[in-house]
């Protein structure tokens, strides 16, 4: 049951003193194409007109906000002439928002947003009401050549640059699908069985050994040591790029695929001694076949 201190409490909130540039904390009791109005527990209500909500041209009052939302906004008027208090969430915006985001910043916060324009060398959006600039080079974690196409778009990002004096917000969506692709990877990786048997195309090939594209999306390394039986001094003495080659899966370690060709060549010679191995062709007569119909039917006696 509620107490008289409770009762107290009430009372104090609602004839507390309430001034210009205040910021104000009130759950959204109704909305309309105008104007928002909010409980502040008080003994009036506070209105926000729709020109104070927000500074994102993409905003509208009928999906981003509804009854039950809670908001913060900066006291404009103390009597609106309606004998409301009149709000503006800009303007806490404006105090509150960097504080949000560099909080973002600081947990690595994945957060969606729409991109609404293209600009020079990247793409605009908003984040807590505020404008933030997406790179070209940070969109994705591809080469984004034409801006204009991802103008609507929805993408994930990550804050990684917040400058309150300077006004300047910086996001990127390469940061969050980087990582989810990485951990895509990762995955695949851990589904490999060590000492299967796979084949692959030589991508690239560098002094240490050669990288070989596996398909889906994954590669691993042959080293130099694990490509041939024989001594080699260069893994060019034996490969070239684009070359399709069987290797022998090593390991998946710390997210990497070790392969070797040389492992598949020891096993073809310990089948080769067991004599399971050998060439088929011992196995083939060299004779000409001379055998007729007639040969056939000469040891078979008739009744």
């Amino acid at each position: 049951m509620e107490s008289m201190k409770d009762y107290e409490k009430e009372l104090e909130r609602s004839f507390r003193k309430i001034e210009e540039g205040d910021i104000l904390t009130g759950t959204v009791i109704a909305v309309s194409e105008d104007e928002v109005t909010l409980d502040l527990a008080y003994y009036t209500q506070g209105i926000i007109k729709a020109e104070n909500l927000s500074n994102d041209p993409g905003f509208s009052v009928f999906e981003d906000v509804k009854v039950g939302d809670e908001i913060e906004a900066t006291v404009i008027k103390v009597d609106d002439g309606r004998g409301n208090i009149e709000l503006s969430k800009k303007e806490a915006n404006d105090v509150l928002a960097w504080d949000k985001l560099a909080e973002m910043m600081e947990n690595e916060t994945v957060v969606n947003v729409k991109i609404t324009e293209s600009v020079n060398a990247g793409v605009v959006t908003f984040l807590e009401g505020i404008r933030a600039f997406i790179p070209a080079s940070q969109i994705s974690s591809n080469y984004v050549e034409n801006t204009d196409d991802w103008i609507g778009k929805k993408i994930d990002v990550k804050v990684i640059t917040v400058d309150r004096e300077k006004k300047k917000l910086v996001l990127s969506g390469k940061a969050v699908a980087r990582e989810r692709e990485a951990e895509e990877r990762n995955h695949k990786i851990s589904m490999l069985v060590p000492g299967t048997v796979m084949e692959g195309k030589v991508e690239t090939i560098k002094p240490y050994g050669a990288f070989i594209s596996l398909g889906d999306g994954l590669d691993g390394l042959v080293h130099i040591s694990q490509i041939s039986q024989k001594r080699i001094s260069t893994p060019y003495e034996v490969l070239k790029e684009g070359q399709s080659v069987k290797v022998k899966i090593l390991n998946t370690n710390d997210g990497k695929i070790s392969l070797s060709m040389k492992a598949l060549e020891e096993e073809m010679v310990d089948t080769s001694d067991s004599g399971v191995g050998e060439d088929i062709s011992e196995y083939v007569s060299k004779e000409e076949v001379s055998t007729s119909l007639g040969s056939l039917l000469a040891g078979i006696k008739l009744d």
